[in-house]
Order: C-alpha cells, then sequence, then structure tokens
C-alpha cells in the first residue's frame, strides 16, 4: 500500500471515527434529556457526567449538567458546572443562560440579566436561546411572566418551522402556570401534533383537568399516558396527585382513591432512580398524604449525601413533624430545636415549623413555650390560628383563666374571620369572667375591667350565634356581678333584661332547650323575682313560682314567698271565764 493510500484510509478512517462520535455523542444526551423527562436525575447526572468527560468541549453537557444540579437544588454545583462549560465551549450560550438562572435563584436579578446579555449576544438568531431564558424566568418561586412571555414569543417567532416541540411546551407551561387554561391547551395540543409520544405534554393536560377539579378527566388522560408506556414515571406521580386531591374532594370512596395514591406515588418512586431526590419527593407525598406512620420510617433512613446540603433541613422538618404527628413529642421537641439550629437555613423557616414545635412543647407540658412558637406560626399563617386557641384552651382546662382570657383575645386579633371565631369568643368571655368570679371569691378585689371584657365579649357571642343560650345566660350574670361591684347593697336589678332575653330564648324562641337549662332558669326566675319583689309582689311571686314548677324544693323561692306573703297569725281564743 503506498503512503498516498495509507493517508486516504487513515483520513477516511478518522471520519468515519469522529461521525460514530458525534451520532454516539448525539444519542447519549438525547437519552440523559430522556432521563431528566423521567425524573431519574441520579441516571441523568452520571449520564452527563461521563458526557462531559468524553466531551469536553461540548456546551450543552455542562448546561444539561448544571440543570439537573438546579433541580436538585444544588445552585453551588450548577454554577461551578456552567462556569467550566463557558470555558470548554465559549461560543455557547447555553452555559450563559445556566449562570443566569442561577443568579435569579440566588436574588441577584442584575447578574442574571448580565449573563443573559451575553447569551443573547452569542445565539441571538438561535430560539433556544430565547426559549431558555424564558423557561428560566418561569422557573423560580415567583415566576417572572412579564420577563419570560416576549422571550418565549421570539423562541417561537425563530422557530419558523416548528420543528422544536420544546417551543410550545414552554408557551404552555407559561399560561398552564397561571392556571390560563384555555391559552395553554392549544400549545400543548402543537406540541403533541409535532410528537405525538410527547408523554410530558399529555401529563401537563391531566394536571389541567386536574386544577380545575375535573379528577375523572385527569384521571383518564393520564392513565393513558400509562397504557402507552407504562415505565414513564412522572404519569405515576401525576396521577397520585390527582387521586389525593380527588380524596379530599368526596365523601365516596376517599379511602380508595387515597390508597391508589399511596400505591402510585411508591410505582413513581420504583420507575425513578430511587435516589436521595426521588425518596425525598415521595416522603413529602407522604406529608400531603398524611400518612406520619409511613413517613416516620421513611426519613428514619433518608440522609442526604452531606450533612450540609440544604435538603438536609427538609429531613429534618419531616422527622419532627411526624414525630409529633404519631405522638412522639419528645423527639419531635428535639429534631424541630435542631432544625431551628441550622442558622443556614434560617430563612427557609415557615410558621408551620413554629407550629409543629409549640404542639411538642404543648403535649410535654411547656404551655409558655407552646404560646411562644404557636403565636410566631400564627403570626406567619393566620389560618393556623385554632392551634393557638388549643393552647389557650389548655389554660383554661387548667383554670388558669387570666392567661386563657390574654391568649384568647390575641387568637380573637390574629384572625376574626375564623370560623371558630364564635367559641373563641365564648372562652374568651368565659375566662374574664371566671377569672372575676374566683378572684372575687377568694377576696383578691380583682380588677372591675374583667367583668367588662366579659360582658362585651358574650354580647359578641350573642351577635355571632343569636340562638347561643351561654351568650345570653352569661351576659345576664357579667351585668349582675357588674351591679354588685358598683353598687353594693343598693344594687338596680341591672341584669333583669338580660334574664328576660334567656328565659325568652330558651321558653318561647326555642322551647326545646328549655328542659337542659332547668338551673339556669331556676337562676333567672329567682333573680327576676328578687328584683320585683319591692315593686310587686305578684309578679315576683310569679318568678318564684315558676321556680317551684321546676324545683318544688327550691328553698330560696319557698323562703322568698314566704317573706313576700307571710301566714296570717291564728285568732287569739276568748279568755274563759
Amino acid at each position: 500500500m503506498t503512503m498516498k493510500m495509507i493517508k486516504k484510509t487513515l483520513a477516511l478512517s478518522l471520519g468515519l471515527i469522529t461521525v460514530s462520535g458525534v451520532a454516539s455523542f448525539a444519542q447519549s444526551l438525547a437519552d440523559a434529556k430522556k432521563a431528566i423527562d423521567a425524573e431519574q436525575y441520579q441516571k441523568a447526572t452520571s449520564m452527563l457526567k461521563t458526557l462531559v468527560a468524553n466531551q469536553p468541549k461540548q456546551g450543552d453537557n455542562y448546561f444539561n449538567l448544571g440543570n439537573v444540579y438546579l433541580i436538585s437544588e444544588e445552585v453551588d454545583s450548577a454554577k461551578a458546572t456552567y462556569t467550566r462549560g463557558v470555558t470548554a465551549d465559549p461560543k455557547n450560550a447555553n452555559n450563559y443562560i445556566g449562570l443566569g438562572h442561577a443568579d435569579l435563584i440566588s436574588g441577584n436579578a442584575a447578574a442574571a440579566k448580565g449573563n443573559f446579555d451575553k447569551a443573547v449576544e452569542l445565539g441571538k438568531k438561535n430560539y433556544q436561546t430565547y426559549m431558555n431564558i424564558g423557561k428560566a424566568y418561569l422557573a423560580q418561586t415567583n415566576p417572572d411572566y412579564t420577563a419570560a412571555l416576549p422571550l418565549l414569543q421570539k423562541a417561537d417567532e425563530l422557530d419558523a418551522k416548528d420543528k422544536d416541540p420544546e417551543t410550545f411546551l414552554a408557551l404552555a407551561d407559561f399560561y398552564a402556570m397561571q392556571r390560563k387554561n384555555t391559552e395553554a391547551y392549544p400549545q400543548y395540543l402543537r406540541a403533541l401534533d409535532i410528537d405525538p409520544t410527547l408523554h410530558r405534554a399529555n401529563v401537563q393536560i391531566g394536571k389541567m383537568f386536574k386544577d380545575a377539579q375535573g379528577f375523572p378527566e385527569a384521571e383518564n388522560q393520564v392513565k393513558r399516558v400509562i397504557e402507552e408506556d407504562p415505565n414513564y414515571g412522572p404519569a405515576y406521580r401525576e396521577l397520585a396527585e390527582i387521586q389525593m386531591q380527588w380524596s379530599h374532594s368526596t365523601p365516596t370512596g376517599a379511602q380508595e382513591k387515597r390508597e391508589q395514591a399511596l400505591q402510585n406515588m411508591k410505582k413513581y418512586l420504583d420507575l425513578t432512580d430511587v435516589s436521595f431526590d426521588s425518596r425525598l419527593r415521595y416522603a413529602q407525598f407522604l406529608v400531603y398524604a398524611n400518612d406520619f406512620a409511613t413517613l416516620e420510617k421513611e426519613v428514619a433512613t433518608l440522609n442526604a449525601p452531606d450533612a450540609n446540603n440544604p435538603k438536609t433541613f427538609v429531613v429534618i422538618r419531616m422527622r419532627g413533624y411526624s414525630a409529633i404527628e404519631n405522638g412522639n413529642y419528645d423527639q419531635g421537641v428535639k429534631y424541630m430545636s435542631e432544625l431551628f439550629s441550622r442558622t443556614q437555613d434560617a430563612s427557609r423557616v415557615i410558621g408551620l415549623d413554629y407550629m409543629y414545635l409549640g404542639k411538642a412543647y404543648l403535649n410535654t407540658g411547656n404551655e409558655a413555650l407552646a404560646e411562644e412558637n404557636i403565636t410566631k406560626g400564627v403570626e406567619l399563617d393566620t389560618t393556623k390560628v385554632e392551634e393557638l386557641a388549643a393552647v389557650a384552651k389548655k389554660y383554661y382546662d387548667s383554670k388558669k383563666y387570666e392567661q386563657a382570657a390574654a391568649l384568647f383575645k390575641k387568637v380573637i386579633n390574629l384572625n376574626s374571620a375564623n370560623p371558630q371565631m364564635a367559641m373563641n369568643v365564648f372562652f374568651f368571655a368565659a375566662s374574664n369572667y371566671w377569672h372575676y368570679v374566683f378572684a372575687d371569691s377568694e377576696h383578691k378585689n380583682p380588677d372591675r375591667s374583667f367583668l367588662v371584657e366579659a360582658e362585651a365579649g358574650f354580647s359578641k357571642l350573642i351577635e355571632l350565634a343569636p340562638e347561643s343560650e351561654s351568650g345570653y345566660i352569661y351576659k345576664a350574670r357579667s351585668i349582675k356581678y357588674l351591679d354588685a361591684k358598683d353598687n353594693g347593697e343598693e344594687q338596680k336589678g341591672l341584669a333583669v333584661p338580660y334574664y328576660l332575653d334567656f328565659v325568652k330564648l330558651v321558653t318561647e324562641t326555642k322551647p326545646d332547650k328549655a328542659a337542659a337549662n332547668g338551673r339556669f332558669l331556676i337562676e333567672a326566675y329567682n333573680y327576676l323575682g328578687a328584683s320585683a319583689a319591692n315593686t310587686d309582689k305578684e309578679k315576683a311571686k310569679e318568678y318564684f313560682n315558676k321556680t317551684l314548677a321546676i324545683d318544688p324544693n327550691n328553698a330560696y323561692a319557698t323562703e322568698s314567698i314566704k317573706i313576700l306573703f307571710p301566714a296570717p297569725s291564728p285568732a287569739k281564743k276568748a279568755p274563759i271565764k
């Protein structure tokens, strides 16, 4: 073979190797993206690291690897990977987009814009540049829809031949995330026209049905995806979420749907790489499912690769929640205290964390710390105000009425629209009332303000619950005590109209309540009788007789009638002469 022929053969061989290598690379990158789409992040990470090692000049390898790190909330690893990508492939716009995306997550909008501008300089004619920047703006805790839309529209414009379904997926997601399903649906269909096997589009359509409370349609939509590809994990996750939400919305078959949801979530876990991240998602679903027994077992062996990993915070949180929900309160205090000790994660603390720590303290007898933590939780989420009311009720049950009154007042002020407000108002008023009564009986000269608060509270209770007999009787009692406090022996019968209101409620408006309120009726009739005694003896006798109709042996009514109407003295007989 001549040297010329050898060189020609070598050139052909090298060409074949190069073509083969590129084809292999393309196929491998496609497989890695498929793994990402299937939420098999550990598998995708492994594949992309291999690609980076074997194809170190291909910028998209770094970009996709960085994206997986962002999905896994490993922002520092993502930034390092994108930076390596910029060095390895300086003309590839995507790694600048990745850096901008990481900047957005870190709260540095100015740096993000700088990196996005560099990306546009490099790829201003490439629709993927605009699409990926738009997706970065969407992939935030608080998506920037205003910034994303023109970028996604520009991507659609540049992809003039509509070859890439990802363009329409991005636009569809933009609308779906805002619950604009009418605009999102046709975009998903356009993506499916290009690639009918695009499972994520069909799953997202199912999610839209779920968000619109169309659970049967949502379930059927996602089940069709599973029929087409039984190994597509995200379909099982979405199906589980549909069924779990459905179980909360229907009284019939709720338990069956809940069990199906848990089975499908377990199937999702099995179809992912059973990595720390997939197990973490499963554990978080167990929280949503209120399956704290299973959760406690799951998180007992769930450990992040690095104790400083931000996800360790989430694991500790779930250990605390599950321990407390399962009645292991001392262990719950330990875990939740560990959670709060992570100063690097202080910004991630939520109201529910304080709630759970407070609940644990409450059940270990530390009411002061329970009140302190639950108050912080309610201040962050006023819909949870009943947790604070539970602490106040514990004070009330322990006859710590002054503390109960102060805390019930806080409960009322924090969320006056709470559906349980009438009950809270009652306990607020009753706490003030009983604090005064017991302090007065012990000759401690309690402050009049407790009676004023009690009377105002019972008046509010009557307003909120007009048929609550407790409001009327206790309002009357409070007025009676105020009369005694202010007027001593010269009481003016100020409670008369309020006792009359009570009597009318349980004997005329709601006569079916009379039997259950016998002792309160006796109290009312005796007070009314005593108040009428000085001005209308017959009226007083009428009230006392009403008492005796309920309790024939009532000593107060019997003696009062004798005093009002004493028996005539027997006539004296004439002396015998």
